[in-house]
Parts: C-alpha cells; sequence; structure tokens
C-alpha cells in the first residue's frame, strides 16, 4: 500500500508528533525524487533502524547555481510514490515550496571550510541551499535519525557537520554508494546520458579504482592525478573541474593517503555534469 503524500508542514507536524508520544524512532530520507536503487538502499538501511520513516520529496532551488540545471532536474513523483510502496515507508513528504520557503523567508544556513573545495568552488552556493533546506527538513519531520548516501560524500559531511554545529538532535548516517554493474555511480542525472554515454561514464570508477591502487602501492598523487584526468578526457569527457585527494576526516588536500582518505572526481559527459569519490585506506 502506498504511503500519504503530505503537502503541508503542519499535516506532518501532527504525524510526528502522534509517533513521538508514543515514543517511536523517526527516521527521515531527504530526496529531491528521480528515486532509483540507490535512493532505495537508503529507505532499507532507516527501515531496519527506525520505528517509522518518512521520505521527502523536494526539488530545491536554493541549491541549483544554474537555472538551466534546476529546470532539467526529473520531476517523478508518481513513480517515486511507486517505487517506494513495496517499502510501506509511513509518509512521503513533498512539500509545496511555501511549505519550506514561506513568503519573506530570510535565513540562509551556511557551513564554512568543508565548502571551501570542489563541489563548493565550483557550485557557488550550492551548499547554503542544502544546508538550509536540511535543516529545515530535520525541524519539520522531528527525525531523530537521516539517512544519505555517500555517493555525495562532501555533502554528507557538511550535513553532519550542520546538524552538529546547530545542535539539532539527530544522527546523520551514511551509506555505501549503490553502483550499476559497470560501476558507474547510480544517479538521477544518469538518465539523461545516452546508451553510449552510461558505458563511457564508467571510466570514473575505474580510473579511480586504479589510481587507487597506484597510491596503495606508494606512488604520489600528483602525476596520478594528470593521467586520470587525461584518461577521461580520452574517454570522452570534458576536462574534469576536479580529480582530487582528500582526507576522509576533513577533506584537507593530500599528496599521498597517510589518513583514510577519498578520491574526488566531477566531471561532464554529454551535458551531464556527474560526480562520484572513492574510499581510499591510509598506507
Amino acid at each position: 500500500m502506498s504511503a500519504p503524500i503530505l503537502r503541508d508542514r503542519n499535516t506532518l507536524r501532527r504525524l510526528r508528533e502522534g509517533w513521538a508520544r508514543a515514543d517511536q524512532c523517526i527516521g527521515v530520507v531527504p530526496t529531491m525524487g528521480a528515486l532509483h536503487p540507490g535512493h532505495l538502499s537508503l529507505v532499507e538501511a532507516a527501515k531496519a533502524a527506525c520505528d517509522r520513516v518518512i521520505v521527502t520529496i523536494f526539488v530545491n532551488p536554493t541549491q541549483f547555481n544554474n537555472p538551466a540545471d534546476l529546470d532539467r532536474y526529473p520531476r517523478t513523483e508518481a513513480e517515486d510514490a511507486a517505487l517506494l510502496a513495496p517499502y510501506a515507508v509511513d509518509a512521503v513528504y513533498a512539500p509545496a515550496p511555501d511549505q519550506v520557503y514561506p513568503e519573506g523567508f530570510a535565513t540562509t544556513v551556511s557551513v564554512q571550510g568543508l565548502t571551501d573545495a570542489m563541489e563548493g568552488a565550483f557550485r557557488p552556493g550550492h551548499f547554503d541551499g542544502v544546508a538550509t533546506v536540511v535543516a529545515k527538513l530535520f525541524l519539520q519531520t522531528g527525525a531523530q535519525q537521516a539517512f544519505f548516501g555517500e555517493k555525495d560524500y562532501q555533502q554528507l559531511l557538511v550535513v553532519r557537520r550542520m546538524a552538529r554545529d546547530l545542535d539539532i538532535p539527530i544522527t546523520v548516517t551514511g551509506c555505501p554508494t549503490v553502483r550499476e554493474p559497470s560501476g558507474l555511480a547510480l544517479s538521477s542525472r544518469n538518465r539523461r546520458l545516452s546508451a553510449a554515454g552510461r558505458d563511457r561514464a564508467a571510466a570514473l570508477y575505474s580510473v579511480m579504482c586504479e589510481t587507487a591502487r597506484a597510491l596503495a602501492a606508494g606512488q604520489s598523487f600528483a602525476p596520478l592525478a594528470q593521467t586520470a584526468r587525461q584518461t577521461l578526457v580520452d574517454q570522452g569527457f570534458a576536462a574534469p573541474e576536479y580529480f582530487e585527494l582528500r582526507s576522509e576526516a576533513a577533506l584537507a588536500p593530500l599528496d599521498r593517503p597517510t589518513e583514510p582518505a577519498r578520491l574526488f572526481v566531477a566531471a561532464e559527459l554529454e551535458g551531464v555534469r556527474l560526480i562520484d569519490n572513492i574510499a581510499v585506506p591510509a598506507v
């Protein structure tokens, strides 16, 4: 049976207040819709950990620095609801924009430091939009646990820092990236690639894995990054916006994985901007 789709925050508040009175743990899976198995893995994790699960669907305009990208973002609410039905979530919160940003809304949540590089550098204002909307969704749902995919690892760290700094009583759990058999990380943007483009896009993952193996063998990152960038261009990508090795905890740039680290990449293929990351063990 499909979960009720809630449009306003007052209806949501009445529902979650009843759960709170029953001392039930509420989990939230924030999404922008266009759901795929990666999102559904987050729902599974939430169902395993919580008494009640809310999935939010809201295409947040404040995290898009490119208006055309916002316009192209897929809206597939009916398909999303059908995908969620077998998971028996307790509510789908798909608020109208004025339920998140009412008239006169004038507050922005900004996280410093973690947002300076990579996505923050190439998408000005993006993480302010993310931090603001996620803070609102945490407060509106009253959830005690939230579930995010590690594919957007920088976002995961930003959300954790925001919740900690604002004393929002919620545990933010990161869940493993779900991939296609080729290694391509699942993303709502993938549907905009041609069949041939999806095949070529798998180079993101293979190049990162090859680089990680070389790092484990003791090579330094700078020449490996140069080779990786050229390999992606040879595979049909535009010149990558970034290909970086950074510490897993604080996103400090590294030349060798002297502590647990991650490789991060962002590159455009067929006009579609793709991002990915993998863990790199310390050596």
